[in-house]
């Protein structure tokens, strides 16, 4: 693999990581389930995965965390989140945090702990392990990872990027993501398949459906032509649950239009990660809705959250608690869920028709589907709301309509049709279609952000 940087450096010194074949090797001798084997697992049986967010700096805090969570809450995939300074390949910075106060870490620094270590976390649990990072060039990370027998990786070129990184050029993301890709096929040849999670959360605050699931589906097309035979579709649950559950069920629908045959396709949701309500009691509330809406919509996988959203970082007992609480959505007693389904039809062809109308003009432009991504970045047709990159223009401006749906109230150049445009008018009613006054768009843009907390607040005595 190209733009190797020294690993492990300083005590914390391993080799280089061992050849693919050696890493495939070693996964197959664990004796465990794969991410991906989970996931299929889960969709045979009618059930939601459930999987935290979890990562501290220091081994002997990691490997205690990943067993507590195991024992207390029995997750079907446990996470790795990396650290700042490894997302942005400060390799140097990251050692000399980890040596001088661990705790100053906000993740786990794997390429400086190694891949020995990785595997003493691995070996340390049941469940399969997956790497969540947000680093625009994850190719060394991603070679200790497997090196570390960790078989799910998420991230892409775009989405791992825009949302992150100021200067990065998406041609450099794009090139170093296809890397990581072209790993992945060559370790399905050798038998393991990686689940490669894509982050359609993106910059996570009123992104639009169609936005996210255009992105991911994009992310997908290079993934599967580099060999990817696993790709995971991460949704960001908006709080509607009409459109939510629409939104989901349209993976495998996309992926039937958009991607070859024999790829697994799961749908994933990542529970709300706005503005979370302070009071316990409301935030439990979220999460549980979450879930729900996770199982209503064919999710074979929730990404959980807990009680202490508000408050910062929280600690493990507040995991603890957010996982078995996610997990009761799979309870048989609640077989009688129900949801609006002429209201998820109609919300579903709207989805769809508008990600077609994003994507298709991107993948009709021929040649190079990277290079067509990256033009279409720079003319408009392709952009993502609240982006901090320069490489995108952050033309879109969502609401929220009427019910809570996040809508178009300005789609940019985005390449929408005339219908498109005028159906987003018309939900958002009021609110559209024509931007107002700054001052009154940004509080109103601040309302919808603050959704559930006001909605708590209203209805709370």
């Amino acid at each position: 693999m190209t733009g190797r940087s020294p690993v492990g450096t300083g005590r914390f010194r391993d080799p280089a990581p061992p050849s693919l074949q050696e890493s495939a090797a070693y996964i197959t001798s664990l004796g465990k389930p794969t991410a991906e084997a989970v996931l299929r697992r889960a969709g045979e049986a009618g059930r939601v995965a459930v999987q935290p967010r979890c990562g501290v700096g220091g081994h002997r805090e990691m490997k205690r965390l990943l067993r507590t969570l195991e024992a207390e809450a029995a997750p079907d995939i446990l996470t790795l989140t990396i650290d700042s300074h490894t997302r942005l390949r400060r390799f140097e910075q990251a050692r000399r945090t980890l040596a001088d106060n661990p705790r100053d870490l906000n993740g786990y620094p794997l390429v400086t702990h190694g891949w020995r270590r990785g595997r003493d976390l691995n070996e340390a649990v049941a469940a399969p392990l997956e790497v969540r990072h947000g680093s625009p060039d994850a190719r060394l990370l991603f070679e200790v990872a497997v090196a570390s027998g960790i078989t799910s990786f998420e991230g892409g070129g775009i989405s791992y990027n825009l949302p992150y990184s100021k200067a990065v050029p998406l041609a450099e993301s794009l090139a170093a993501w296809e890397e990581v890709d072209r790993r992945c096929g060559e370790l399905a040849e050798l038998g393991v398949v990686i689940d490669r999670e894509l982050f359609g959360t993106l910059t996570a605050v009123l992104v639009p459906p169609s936005t996210s699931l255009a992105i991911s589906v994009l992310e997908a097309v290079l993934a599967t032509r580099a060999g990817v035979r696993c790709v995971s579709v991460a949704y960001p649950q908006g709080g509607h649950l009409v459109q939510d559950v629409a939104a989901l069920r349209a993976v495998p629908v996309l992926a039937e239009r958009y991607l070859p045959a024999g790829v697994a396709v799961p749908p994933v949701l990542h529970e709300f990660m706005g503005v979370f309500p302070r009071a316990r009691r409301d935030a439990e509330d979220l999460i549980l809705y979450g879930a729900l809406v996770a199982r209503l919509g064919g999710a074979r996988k929730v990404i959980s959250k807990t009680h202490q959203e508000a408050a910062g970082i929280p600690d493990t007992q507040a995991n603890v608690d957010g996982l078995r609480l996610a997990d009761r959505a799979n309870s048989p007693l609640l077989d009688f869920l129900t949801v609006d389904e002429a209201g998820v039809t109609a919300e579903l062809e709207r989805i769809l028709r508008e990600v077609d109308e994003i994507v298709a003009p991107v993948l009709g432009r021929g040649g190079d589907p990277r290079a067509a991504i990256v033009e279409a970045f720079a003319d408009g047709s392709l952009d993502i709301p609240f982006s901090a990159s320069r490489y995108a223009r952050s033309d879109i401006v969502p609401r929220r309509d009427a019910e809570g749906a996040i809508r178009y109230l300005s789609a940019g150049s985005l390449p929408f049709s005339r219908r498109t445009v005028r159906d987003n008018h018309e939900l958002l009613g009021e609110v559209g279609p024509v931007p107002a006054p700054m001052g009154q768009m940004l509080a109103g843009l601040t309302a919808d952000i603050h959704y559930f907390p006001d909605l708590f607040r209203q209805r709370r005595p």
